[in-house]
């Protein structure tokens, strides 16, 4: 496992993360535990959680993994969790307002069994909250000595610039990182995300890297997804996700061309895809999602794994998003354009 500083702070995190969704819910209890004493022994540290996951089960997992281990093995995790969604009938228990999120983060706190998490999420952006709110919340929470530091989730790139100014503006704690869906599949936060990421020092965690599995290679254009799959397993939610990747024909482009890689290089489907995410500009660590012990055993090589820059080549192009003409379009960029050696830009160059 290779290590990188979590953007803006001096802390040391994995460059893969254990997400854990799935935990008490898709995978047993017993399950679980052997996967996080694994990702400890092989060197990772960064595990993320939720406090939505299974409707608080995966943090309660966690919190027992934590009180039935030694401290010198769970005082090595970097933890991750979040709050923002419903947990509850209540009107209130969604949303990113002062009183939801007291109530969240004290909720998380004591499933995990902790005085404290690491990196405390916001899930998703709250547009009935004012951010002011929101903010000086997360900043008291990290001068009570609750969190160490604030992250996002799910925000646009005005959404996060926004919170970013803001922040600063009122001298309060500066969220440090994102947490994005990204992968060869969806890669459209490359257009003002991951740029204004950059131009902030923001620390990319991105979810999803293997598109719900559709880059594992264990599907097949034409055939209905295995019982081992979860777009097979009967879950509505993968299937319908599933049958929107299947639906577009480049996904499928990119998934041979990710396949014929593996088959060359001597790795994995996913151990390509997984790789080359988490050597994108910006990228901290992605989070890996693993249902088994051995899913994660098959996903860890990726951390370890660097593509030469011909085939990192290959994979952007087939993979490339195709956006309309404007604003991100050929046409877009031209409104954007300046040279560096001339002021002659004829106004017909434009269209």
């Amino acid at each position: 496992m290779k290590y990188r500083i979590l953007t803006g702070t001096g802390v040391s995190v994995s460059n893969l993360a254990l997400g854990t969704m799935g935990f008490g819910t898709e995978t047993p209890e017993n399950d679980a535990f052997a996967i996080l004493d694994r990702f400890i022994d092989v060197g990772g540290n960064l595990i993320d959680t939720a406090n939505v996951y299974g409707a608080g089960a995966s943090e309660g997992v966690l919190g027992r993994w934590f009180a039935d281990r030694p401290d010198d093995i769970t005082g090595r995790v970097i933890l991750a969790t979040k709050a923002r969604f419903g947990t509850g009938p209540d009107a209130n228990e969604a949303g990113s307002s002062r009183r939801n999120l007291d109530r969240a983060l004290t909720a998380s706190l004591r499933r995990l069994g902790r005085e404290n998490v690491d990196l405390y999420q916001l899930h998703g952006w709250d547009p009935l909250t004012p951010i002011e709110e929101t903010l000086t919340f997360l900043d008291a929470a990290v001068r009570a000595g609750k969190i160490h530091y604030i992250g996002l989730s799910n925000f646009t790139g005005w959404q996060m610039q926004l919170s970013l100014d803001t922040a600063s503006a009122l001298g309060l704690q500066v969220p440090v990182t994102l947490q994005p869906q990204y992968s060869l599949l969806s890669r459209e936060i490359e257009y003002e995300i991951i740029p204004s990421a950059l131009h902030n020092n923001i620390g990319l965690l991105p979810w999803s890297p293997l598109a719900s599995g559709f880059l594992s290679g264990k599907y097949t254009k034409g055939d209905k997804p295995g019982r081992d799959t979860r777009a097979g397993a009967g879950n509505p939610m993968m299937e319908h996700i599933y049958g929107d990747l299947a639906a577009k024909d480049q996904n499928w482009d990119t998934l041979d061309g990710v396949r014929d890689i593996a088959d060359t290089t001597g790795t994995t489907p996913a151990q390509i895809a997984l790789s080359w995410v988490a050597n994108r500009p910006g990228v901290v660590a992605p989070i890996i999602g693993a249902r088994t012990l051995n899913q994660l055993e098959q996903n860890l090589p990726a951390g370890e794994l660097v593509l030469d820059a011909e085939t990192t080549s290959r994979l952007d192009e087939v993979s490339a998003p195709t956006p309309n003409d404007y604003p991100y379009g050929p046409f877009g960029e031209k409104q954007r354009r300046r040279y560096i050696d001339s002021s002659d830009q004829a106004i017909s160059e434009l269209f």
